[in-house]
């Protein structure tokens, strides 16, 4: 059986920082519209996800039909099942963590969830890859760092302790959906796979919401508006962004990077409901953000190590195990011997155009 193992990084390029960024800024939203809409967690999470897919959808259509009936085919259901599992996992995220602020307070929830860098350093070492000690150093401060930041109170009733365990949840959830990402984006489009993966996941959530009774409409303008900026700041802005960037940033690290939507958020809490600040949660903060900056500057000493290290031949593969036609990220090694394509198409090739350093994974066959 073939394993996928998850590329080695190389250096950063400069569109996966701007991605990034804006993908900070986007996600920062999410928490005050929330807040802001007059609607069920749940109906949010389902409409925030389906009028994405309803956005993205013809667009993957007319431009990557080819890559969807490879996805369809023999070749590509490895990959499409890593597409469906993410969305799966998504969907768990969105519906354990959005509930659990009902039934715990909303500090509580936060501190809670964000210890998704913790769970995502687990998976990459039960995949066989070993972090750095800076990485490790950095998660710690981070996740400190943005628990004292949002000041949690933890709960000891029945209620309470059911929240925080759903809250634990949609953390671990999140770290799965984000590994599965990593994976999966060696081969298929950003596009291709946000369609997929929204589209699963509103899917999933409208069988709960109709299997639980969630009003999923009757709502005014003012919380319509609040989901449709949803839509295109916290998903298609947001978590697509991110999306985009586990083409060159591993996922341990965006679990971290997307710790920084606490402060944004506190601070776009104040720029629009007048929420200030509390003054003891600025050592929290500073503690996150150096979390974030040690854990980056691991991934750096990482990737330049990597790209001084010799690159060994890739073994080769079977046929089916090489990638999808027509997709967006450039593959590294990519030629009529490689392990990553097999036969090679017309147009690719160690100086194509087509082909970049760092983007897909390598096969080895056990």
């Amino acid at each position: 059986m073939p394993v996928v193992v998850p590329p080695a990084r190389t250096s950063i390029d400069p569109l996966s920082i701007g991605a990034v960024a804006v993908a900070i800024v986007a996600v920062s939203s999410s928490a005050p519209l929330i807040a802001f809409a007059a609607a069920p967690a749940l109906a949010i999470a389902f409409w925030r996800n389906f009028l994405a897919v309803g956005v993205l959808g013809p667009v993957a259509l007319f431009r990557r039909r080819a890559e969807f009936r490879a996805l369809a085919g023999r070749a590509g259901r490895r990959d499409a099942g890593y597409c469906v599992l993410a969305g799966l996992a998504l969907a768990v995220h969105f519906g354990t963590w959005m509930p659990s602020a009902q039934l715990t307070s909303v500090a509580t929830a936060t501190a809670l969830v964000v210890t998704q860098p913790v769970w995502q350093g687990l998976i990459a070492l039960g995949q066989g890859r070993r972090l750095s000690v800076l990485a490790w150093v950095g998660i710690g401060l981070a996740v400190v760092g943005a628990i004292w930041a949002v000041g949690a109170d933890f709960g000891v009733s029945g209620r309470a302790v059911a929240g925080d365990l759903l809250a634990v949840a949609g953390g671990m959830a999140a770290a799965v959906y984000t590994a599965l990402g990593e994976r999966v984006r060696s081969t298929v489009s950003t596009v291709g796979y946000t369609t997929i993966c929204y589209g699963v996941c509103a899917a999933a959530l409208l069988v709960v919401c109709l299997a639980g009774g969630v009003r999923l409409g009757g709502y005014d303008l003012h919380t319509w508006l609040a989901v449709l900026g949803l839509v295109v700041g916290a998903q298609l802005l947001g978590h697509s962004m991110f999306n985009y960037a586990l083409r060159r940033i591993s996922a341990t690290t965006i679990s971290v990077l997307f710790l920084l939507e606490a402060p944004g958020a506190a601070l776009l809490a104040w720029a629009w409901l007048g929420q200030v600040p509390r003054t003891a949660a600025l050592p929290g903060l500073a503690l996150l953000l150096a979390g974030v900056a040690v854990v980056l500057h691991g991934e750096s000493c990482t990737a330049r190590r990597s790209g001084t290290a010799a690159q060994p031949e890739p073994l080769p593969a079977p046929p089916e195990a090489g990638p999808l036609p027509e997709t967006e990220p450039h593959m590294p090694n990519a030629g009529p011997h490689s392990a990553e394509t097999g036969p090679a198409p017309a147009g690719t090739g160690p100086h194509s155009p087509n082909t970049g350093p760092g983007a897909g994974g390598t096969y080895r066959t056990g």
